[in-house]
């Protein structure tokens, strides 16, 4: 089967045709490093991630862009409020997002452009649009685009212009239509002078929506194959992206994706609510392949919700994972298959795992895939399994669950069993107790002992396996 993506503007899934075969060309719309980066963050570049990642593991050469937009309003005002140089600012919580980022596990991108290092490029886009009669200077530094101009304008969202509202876009008096949005923004008596720029039209900085129009193009062409964002980004943002673009004369993306946003206990997360989320905290509070798992593990046009509920199921997946293939490693001992850097590329993937990624990346069926192969390999090695069968299902889960980004073997992922940190270690020392007292009672032909041992452990959500070098212990699967 040939991967099928979701195309958010035409609304329907179809095969991925890239412009130039073999290869594939990513704008994903990165963060506004206004403050520290939140699990809303987390959930979109995740899914783009596992695309990534996907793409890659079919031999596709990926250019991935994903953008720091490193000046805007929030910016300035925040980096004021706390007596920092904006720059300072924006460079903290720049910083802040690619540690969370690695941390996670997610594929740092081809390049990763700043706002502010590309102003020529935006400069001569804003000229371009003046030229063709898309935009106007207002004559006070500021410049806007004539939304009026161009036919299509709301086509991404199947907006009217008549029925549109407001695009975002604060009151200003040199606008002729109170939908025009700035390309670039008159610099203010009460910013500072290194935030602005000098123009043909006056000093100032640029809006929000200019500089990934201006990079995307730069990095990939005038057109390209897939433009990426969280499902918040639609209106105005990648609206007025694609207008200024085509405008223009530039085909732009071919493709719009979008990730659906993460819920908290049921509601979009927000700070007016008390429930925001911030990675950092989400971090400290569960293990880090847990926390992955748990904002990969839907759909990625799906709500992915976030909770106690949801974190425990993540981390009993995760262990049984981590549990099995260290287990494997451990029969397999000396293998080249249990290096952290194993070459996976060769593994032939279960068709039904292939088959449910090509459908615009159906994780939830792939993860299915994935559970069947855990429970074919831990039987294997409760029957003691010759060293090829072992390898063979080693191999299998290690290629599927790096394609997620959770390969428990991979050097990500080193030493990550015990992620649970001192908790999980007095729960194993207390669990190998119980386990010594049932060896114990086995030895002895107490089978009532043993069974009641076994019991009192299950009922307490604790799985027992035995093998050949004696029993393991996960915890259980929660119920859905």
């Amino acid at each position: 089967m040939t991967l099928h993506l979701h195309d958010t503007a035409t609304r329907t899934t179809s095969p991925l045709n890239p412009v130039r075969e073999g290869a594939v060309s990513l704008y994903v719309c990165g963060p506004t490093t206004q403050g520290a980066p939140h699990l809303g963050h987390l959930r979109t570049f995740l899914a783009f991630d596992v695309l990534v990642r996907w793409l890659e593991r079919g031999g596709r050469e990926v250019t991935h862009i994903r953008n720091v937009t490193d000046i805007d309003d929030k910016i300035l005002e925040r980096s004021a409020e706390a007596g920092s140089a904006w720059w300072a600012w924006s460079l903290r919580f720049e910083r802040e997002f690619q540690d969370v980022l690695d941390q996670v596990g997610n594929r740092r991108p081809t390049y990763e452009p700043r706002a502010t290092g590309h102003v020529p490029e935006m400069i001569e886009l804003m000229q371009r649009l003046i030229e063709r009669g898309h935009a106007y200077a207002d004559g006070n530094g500021s410049v806007y685009f004539d939304v009026s101009s161009l036919p299509t304008y709301g086509a991404l969202t199947r907006q009217s212009l008549e029925a549109m509202q407001d695009a975002g876009e604060v009151p200003e008096p040199g606008k002729r239509d109170r939908r025009d949005f700035a390309l670039w923004k008159a610099a203010k008596p009460s910013e500072p002078e290194t935030a602005s720029w000098e123009t043909p039209y006056g000093r100032g900085r640029p809006g929000w929506h200019l500089e990934c129009s201006a990079m995307s193009r730069k990095y990939l062409g005038e057109s390209f194959d897939i433009h990426a964002g969280g499902l918040d980004l639609r209106f105005p943002h990648h609206e007025n992206e694609q207008a200024q673009s085509h405008a223009a004369g530039y085909g732009f993306a071919r493709r719009w994706m979008h990730a659906g946003v993460l819920t908290v206990d049921g509601l979009k997360m927000g700070k007016s609510l008390d429930n925001f989320v911030t990675s950092a905290r989400a971090l400290a509070e569960h293990p880090t392949p847990a926390v992955r798992l748990a904002l990969v593990s839907g759909h990625y046009r799906a709500t992915v919700e976030y909770n106690a509920t949801a974190m425990r199921e993540a981390e009993v997946v995760w262990e049984r994972f981590s549990a099995t293939a260290h287990r494997a490693a451990e029969h397999l001992a000396g293998d080249r298959l249990t290096a952290p850097d194993a070459d996976l590329t060769g593994v032939q993937l279960p068709a039904d795992f292939t088959a449910a990624l090509d459908d615009d990346l159906a994780v939830p069926e792939a993860l299915a895939v994935i559970h069947h192969e855990q429970a074919v390999l831990n039987s294997l090695l409760a029957e003691g399994g010759d060293h090829a069968a072992v390898a063979g299902g080693l191999g299998r889960l290690r290629a599927m669950l790096d394609v997620l980004g959770l390969d428990p073997l991979s050097a990500q992922w080193a030493g990550a069993a015990d992620t649970g940190g001192a908790d999980h270690a007095a729960l194993d020392a207390l669990i190998r107790v119980q386990l010594s007292a049932r060896a114990a009672a086995r030895a002895e032909k107490d089978w009532g002992r043993a069974d009641a041992l076994r019991d009192v452990l299950s009922e307490a959500g604790i799985r027992i396996e035995d093998g050949p070098d004696g029993a393991r212990w996960s915890l259980e699967q929660p119920a859905r």
